[in-house]
């Protein structure tokens, strides 16, 4: 079975070689896919985490620029050939190049331009919710993500996104009274199915994952108790706490799961 940073890195190559086509020769194509392979695996450095590898991908950028970029290098090379026929041979042949286009960061820039990229860097990784706001400008400018934008996303990360729609769709039963199976209410077996699906995905840290799942349980307990203690005032007795808790635990579940969705996608999309 491929590893999910394994299908990132198929995937990205993949789209690389399709927009390829009609562009460069088939041999040319083939060379191309080859090499950029290659790179992005010493770029990886032998890493299975897939937020670090959706990091480097992103440092190569557009799939589409970088076949644009290789089309231009092997005319220029042509045309330095035709110009120059007594030279010796040249370093990069049309299909058997050796030097892949540069990546994002290793652009030749003049030092100005590469401290300005820097700080910009800088200052949009300290920004909140920057990779909401990216993921949302990318329909406008595919640029903004290197082409990730949602709905890529939800296609890229099938097990995440199926996580969190049985989280939602717990939350969206609690209101339902369905029967329990065996001793369990049927919310509570939906969330559990979603939690499971949560632990087993590779594209969360583990602290991200227990705060997700854990969110419907603690607006379950801590905030049914405070908001039913806070609804009883000052009536005593422990008849009257319960009555409040049953009354308020529902909704405080359905709360603590929709904040435990948003901040499993935020964290989903804020992968740059």
């Amino acid at each position: 079975m491929i590893e999910r940073a394994d299908q990132l890195v198929l995937n990205y190559v993949s789209k690389a070689a399709d927009a390829a086509h009609g562009v460069l020769t088939t041999d040319q194509r083939l060379d191309f896919a080859r090499r950029l392979r290659a790179r992005i695996e010493v770029e990886r450095r032998g890493s299975q985490n897939a937020r670090q590898v959706s990091k480097v991908l992103d440092r190569f950028g557009d799939p589409v620029a970088l076949v644009e970029r290789e089309a231009r290098r092997l005319a220029e090379a042509a045309r330095d050939e035709a110009e120059a026929p007594d030279a010796g041979a040249p370093a990069e042949r049309e299909g058997a190049t050796e030097r892949f286009p540069a990546i994002v960061d290793d652009r030749d820039a003049p030092p100005g331009v590469q401290t300005y990229r820097r700080l910009a860097r800088e200052r949009s990784r300290g920004l909140p919710f920057a990779g909401l706001r990216r993921a949302a400008m990318s329909s406008a400018n595919p640029m903004a993500t290197g082409g990730r934008d949602a709905r890529t996303i939800v296609k890229d990360h099938p097990r995440e996104t199926a996580a969190m729609v049985l989280l939602m769709v717990a939350a969206l039963l609690v209101p339902v009274n369905l029967p329990a199976v065996a001793i369990f209410q049927i919310p509570v077996v939906v969330w559990a199915a979603g939690a499971v699906l949560v632990l087993f995905s590779e594209s969360w840290q583990l602290g991200e994952k227990l705060l997700g799942i854990s969110a419907p349980l603690l607006g379950y307990t801590v905030g049914g108790v405070l908001v039913g203690g806070l609804r009883v005032g000052s009536a005593a007795g422990l008849d009257a706490f319960l009555t409040q808790f049953w009354s308020v635990s529902g909704v405080m579940f359905m709360i603590g799961t929709a904040l435990g969705v948003v901040w499993l996608t935020y964290r989903l999309l804020d992968v740059s």
